[in-house]
């Protein structure tokens, strides 16, 4: 078994590579999925806008997320929490547009 520092190290080699990074940024998209219909039911959405080398996704909120004071809990209790569950090597999730730090 690999020693996690490895692994991390050999993960973030493999997504500068360009065919890699879009790869990883599909799971990432699929994995909001499972997310996507409880933010539907307030009018709301979120896109995966990019992945950086350290493994640190942005995200975008779309819709009524946009103007939502709840945000941050969804972030945290939602959609970081998935992400991290079906992908473990990110290593966290911002959003672009946070309305709260808006």
């Amino acid at each position: 078994m690999l020693n996690p520092k490895k692994k991390m190290y050999f993960y973030i080699n493999k997504i500068s590579g360009v065919q890699d990074k879009e790869q990883l940024l599909k799971r990432i998209d699929l994995a909001l999925d499972d997310v996507r219909p409880h933010l539907a039911v307030d009018g709301g959405n979120i896109e995966v806008v990019d992945v950086t080398d350290n493994l640190l996704v942005k995200v975008k909120w779309l819709g009524n997320c946009q103007f939502c004071s709840m945000t941050q809990m969804t972030m945290a209790a939602g959609i970081a929490q998935t992400l991290k569950n079906k992908i473990p090597e990110i290593t966290g999730v911002e959003a672009i547009n946070d309305p709260v730090n808006i």
